[in-house]
């Protein structure tokens, strides 16, 4: 339904060590032509230890359609600093010059697996029939407000590829834009095993959690004018966060959740972080709020 494409040829150097000075010719020049991975790691770093070698042999599993840059992080702290990197592992996926994708922690086999063959279809031989660019495509409706042609478009590639995790989550998203929780909440309880804990799912997941308090969301004005009175009112900023979350305004919701954490980490059992997290899973990895919101929790935890 979604074309053809070719394998491309074994790339020679799939994997090497780069460092500030070669980043340019090691990640960004080679990422125009073909999909490149950086995995951000030091020598003191555990899960880097498990991660590191799992990730070199799924990019050798892909016989070129992808390549790996290692960075150690404690020789190249500019770079580090540059690219935001607030914990190891951190892996980041490039591609035409720009980063498309990441995560952060070690991963199971199955999920580096599923990285690496989501990130290897974006290049121009990634060998999947078209899915990749049917995705792109799908994306696009969804972020233009075509919510039901992106519902059509996830469901038709899932048709052909049913453990498309990518287009599992974005189905899940497109019946949430569209208003159909119940049809979304249905889909993440069923999803197949194989996609099931993907970070595509969980941050549909998460997706579903925060609309699910958008129904039960107050009016921001008169949760504003609660605080006006009392502005240690911790359930009024929760309240509030969730609010303004509800109307669209993420980055205020997150501002509000860290000072609600400055002020009391503890309450409530630690909700502020826990709603900050969801609201991180739901977002992209490198998005500049999440980014943002993750470097001023981590100051606060450990100041």
């Amino acid at each position: 339904m979604f074309g053809t494409a070719e394998k491309p040829a074994t790339a020679p150097d799939l994997i090497r060590d780069g460092s500030e000075k070669t980043f340019m010719q090691d990640v960004i020049e080679p990422s125009r032509d073909v999909p490149v991975i950086v995995d951000f790691w030091a020598p003191w770093c555990g899960p880097c230890k498990t991660l590191g070698p799992a990730l070199e042999a799924a990019v050798t599993a892909a016989k070129g359609a992808v390549r790996m840059v290692k960075i150690n992080v404690d020789e190249n702290q500019a770079l580090a600093g540059q690219l935001r990197i607030q914990s190891i592992p951190t892996v980041y996926a490039f591609w035409q010059g720009q980063p498309v994708d990441g995560f952060q922690g070690a991963l199971a086999p199955s999920e580096i697996k599923r990285f690496i063959d989501h990130i290897a279809a974006m290049g121009p031989g990634g060998g999947d029939g078209g899915l990749a660019e049917a995705v792109e495509a799908a994306e696009q409706m969804l972020a233009e407000g075509a919510a039901a042609d992106a519902a059509e478009t996830f469901a038709a590639i899932l048709e052909e590829e049913p453990e498309n995790a990518v287009a599992y989550g974005g189905l899940i998203r497109a019946h949430l834009a569209i208003g159909n929780l119940e049809q979304a909440e249905l889909l993440a309880q069923n999803a197949p095993a194989a996609v099931a804990k993907s970070k595509e799912v969980e941050a549909a997941r998460a997706q579903i959690e925060l609309a699910r308090q958008a129904a039960k969301a107050g009016p921001v004005d008169e949760l504003r004018a609660v605080l006006a009175k009392d502005p240690a009112n911790r359930q009024a900023m929760f309240d509030l966060a969730t609010a303004l979350h509800a109307s669209g305004d993420v980055e205020g919701a997150v501002n509000t959740l860290l000072d609600l954490f400055r002020l009391d980490r503890e309450w409530n059992e630690g909700a502020a972080k826990t709603q900050l997290m969801t609201i991180f899973e739901a977002l992209k990895p490198q998005d500049p709020i999440v980014l943002k919101g993750r470097r001023r929790l981590s100051s606060m935890i450990f100041a």
